[in-house]
């Protein structure tokens, strides 16, 4: 089986009075993936007690500073890329967003808004993390149509078909790798990999969490942002093995040949870091217990 986008990046792409109209694939998905995790995160708010506009207000501050997140973690680990000519960095047509910049946005979003509407913060993380993961697998999609984050060439059955104006070298040599040669689709592999990893937090949630009955009840506040950590980590630490275009320690992006690949060392780092915070979570709870032990009918917050 061979995956091949049936279309080219863009969505639509016209003139309209002389002025270009264009919608790209890729934001058209990650927008689409947000507002299905939007609608997640608001259906499991109310079951917890809390008003579902509270997931839509932060929805438009979380875009923005995942965005911007994503970008300032992309430029500066391939800053030899932009040191030519710094003011590129700014132009997000010229490609180059990464995900762990994006997380970091998203969790600044949650820290901003829950102290502006007053909300328990490692409660509501505990709302929105699985609506994270599952905008994390919708939008790995864009990378498809941008024929962009893809393995190494394959002998599997299935694969993904790179046009030869986006393959990374040696790849784009026709001669060694014909237009046949098939690569690892690594965004699919990890759509399905985070979706999977949704359907367990949810899993996890419902079986020991708040809504559980509470002989059963053992997650504490802020366990699931922890096991997000540690399930998407270790999904990412072996796809980015695979990958070709992988940001480099130094500076390089590529296969890392003779560096370390930031993604991996984020993952062992995080994996590490999340088991030890939910050890210590624990031992001495980092939230409150007023809140969270009070059944979702007496919880009353307001947008």
């Amino acid at each position: 089986m061979v995956l091949y986008p049936p279309d080219d990046p863009f969505l639509i792409s016209f003139t309209l009075f002389g002025l270009p109209i264009v919608i790209r694939w890729y934001g058209a998905i990650i927008m689409t993936g947000a507002l299905i995790a939007a609608l997640l995160a608001s259906r499991r708010a109310v079951a917890r007690g809390y008003h579902p506009d509270h997931v839509w207000n932060q929805l438009m501050l979380g875009l923005i500073l995942g965005i911007v997140g994503a970008r300032i973690y992309y430029v500066a680990f391939e800053r030899e890329r932009f040191a030519p000519n710094p003011w590129s960095a700014l132009n997000l047509t010229t490609g180059g967003i990464a995900i762990h910049g994006a997380i970091i946005g998203a969790l600044l979003s949650t820290v901003i808004y829950t102290r502006y509407a007053k909300l328990p913060y490692w409660d509501w993380l505990d709302v929105c993390v699985p609506g994270f993961l599952l905008a994390q697998s919708i939008g790995r999609w864009g990378n498809f149509f941008n024929q962009e984050a893809y393995g190494r060439p394959t002998a599997l059955p299935f694969g993904l078909r790179i046009d030869p104006e986006y393959r990374l070298p040696p790849y784009n040599d026709l001669t060694t790798y014909p237009i046949t040669t098939l690569f690892h689709p690594t965004f699919l592999y990890e759509s399905i990999w985070n979706l999977l990893g949704v359907g367990v937090l949810l899993w996890l949630d419902r079986r020991f969490g708040r809504l559980a009955p509470p002989e059963q009840r053992r997650l504490k506040p802020g366990d699931l942002l922890f096991l997000y950590g540690i399930i998407y980590s270790s999904g990412r630490f072996w796809i980015e093995g695979l990958r070709v275009d992988s940001l480099c320690a130094s500076g390089i992006g590529g296969e890392c040949e003779g560096s370390i690949r930031v993604a991996q060392l984020v993952s062992i780092t995080l994996i590490v870091l999340c088991a030890v915070l939910i050890y210590l979570n624990h031992r001495h709870p980092f939230a409150g217990q007023n809140h969270v032990e009070s059944s979702p009918s007496t919880t009353k917050l307001h947008p």
